[in-house]
């Protein structure tokens, strides 16, 4: 009889076991992140997913089955979350497909790769089914960024032919480089690594002026053109202070500060230009960031952050470049361990990284890129200095991911600790923010002064 009831109660916990399975998992949020380059979809659970999906070209749309769930109101929120400026979704309909099966139709706006795969829980999150929906033709960040440029040029250029002729070349120095981009030339990644530099390092001298005149011989009349990284962005925030304040959002407004700053500045005669890798709230992996750095063949990169420690005590801003070898401190290791790790929150798809992008971010580095990074770092500092605390008085250095450009100086800012409150509230004081921007536009102008920018390639 003993037996009996318990052979009864076992096999009434397999059932209930099978019945959880079926029931599968409860949809906790759902998320949409717009941008120009990809829209993102993500539906966070309390468990794995089961899904198969089908994509229709014409015209564009993914169908998307999410079985063992029933239509429940998270799910309906979708619906509401696409905007209308949405640059790839036109919209989203859900329904109950069939019993334990809910299907997703995105209608897309244009053809598109959509890529679906999932994330295992990690820091805030839970499992999460992420959408991730490229156009087929991506965008042309280099032709952009001539076009915005060209836009406010004094002579506007009324078509694509004209450009190709010597007249324009002539009276635009940007004409050939827009020619070629008008003609459907590529922009490929620079073949070699940039030329050891023999200037002295940038001190913490006084800046050169807005319109420096730059020594005989070293004038290049073109474009120079400045990558800003802001930090994070989309699913993963970055740190967040004690009143509340996200990394992702400070860095996004110093990098706008900073756009409308460089894009003011001429250095030897030569306009600057602003490039962000991200303009608004998306998430970028940091292997996407030194290629889109590389695209538009950048003369420099400065990522923009605001960590966070372990207490509230440090304070001060930062300034890193990479390291070959070791960290220079254990802060910087810490660091660096820290900001590398932001693709697991961000939500990167391993597989869609092929192994040359894998073995290309293991080892980017070069002596030379260190060396101009170093220089560009210490001018960056010694601005930076003079309009509040350094954490440390020296360039520091880690291995970074995402300074690992060869042929592009690269540094990382961290503008303040945002775990420190006093600091958290200077970095929601617009005018410091302003003042910080005005420094590091100094820095880099203090940088160029002292080593002038290098010709372009006359195959970009």
């Amino acid at each position: 009889m003993k037996r009996r009831a318990l052979l009864q109660s076992g096999m009434l916990v397999l059932l209930l076991g099978r019945a959880q399975i079926a029931r599968g998992a409860t949809i906790l949020a759902v998320r949409v992140w717009p941008a120009p380059d990809y829209t993102r979809v993500t539906i966070e659970s309390d468990g794995a997913l089961r899904t198969s999906q089908l994509f229709v070209g014409n015209p564009p749309r993914l169908a998307l089955d999410i079985e063992g769930i029933d239509l429940n109101p998270a799910l309906r929120e979708l619906v509401a979350k696409v905007q209308a400026d949405d640059p790839n979704i036109q919209g989203i309909r859900v329904g109950q497909f069939a019993p334990g099966v809910v299907r997703l139709v995105l209608d897309l706006k244009q053809d598109a790769r959509p890529q679906v795969f999932s994330l295992l829980p990690v820091a805030a999150y839970q499992h999460r089914l992420v959408l991730d929906l490229y156009p087929s033709v991506a965008t042309d960040p280099l032709a952009a960024l001539i076009a915005e440029r060209t836009r406010e040029a004094p002579a506007p250029i009324a078509s694509a032919a004209p450009l190709a002729a010597a007249s324009a070349r002539a009276a635009d120095p940007l004409g050939e480089l827009i020619a070629q981009r008008s003609s459907g030339a590529s922009v490929p990644a620079p073949a070699t690594t940039a030329a050891p530099r023999t200037n002295p390092p940038a001190a913490a001298a006084a800046p050169a002026p807005r319109s420096a005149a730059t020594p005989e011989g070293s004038r290049t009349d073109r474009l120079i053109i400045i990558a800003l990284d802001p930090g994070h962005g989309g699913e993963d925030p970055g740190a967040i202070g004690p009143n509340g304040t996200r990394e992702k959002d400070v860095v996004l407004r110093l990098a706008h500060l900073l756009r409308e700053r460089i894009n003011g500045t001429t250095v030897g005669g030569n306009a600057m230009r602003a490039y962000l890798t991200r303009d608004a709230d998306f998430f970028v992996p940091l292997h996407v960031r030194v290629q889109k750095a590389r695209r538009v063949q950048a003369d420099l990169f400065v990522s923009l952050h605001a960590d966070a420690f372990y207490t509230p005590r440090p304070q001060g801003a930062s300034v890193f470049a990479l390291s070959q070898g070791g960290a220079s401190s254990s802060a910087a290791r810490w660091m660096a361990d820290k900001e590398n790790k932001a693709d697991l929150i961000g939500g990167l798809n391993v597989a869609s990284r092929d192994e040359s992008v894998q073995r290309a971010m293991l080892d980017m580095s070069t002596t030379a890129q260190i060396n101009d990074s170093l220089k560009l770092g210490s001018a960056m500092l010694g601005e930076i200095g003079r309009i509040g605390k350094l954490h440390k008085p020296r360039v520091e250095q880690a291995g970074f991911a995402v300074l690992k450009a060869p042929d592009i100086p690269s540094v990382l800012v961290e503008a303040a600790f945002i775990s420190n409150p006093e600091e958290e509230a200077k970095l929601n004081d617009d005018r410091y923010l302003q003042t910080l921007a005005d420094a590091l536009v100094r820095g880099i102008e203090g940088y160029f002064s002292r080593n002038p920018p290098l010709a372009r390639s006359r195959s970009l």
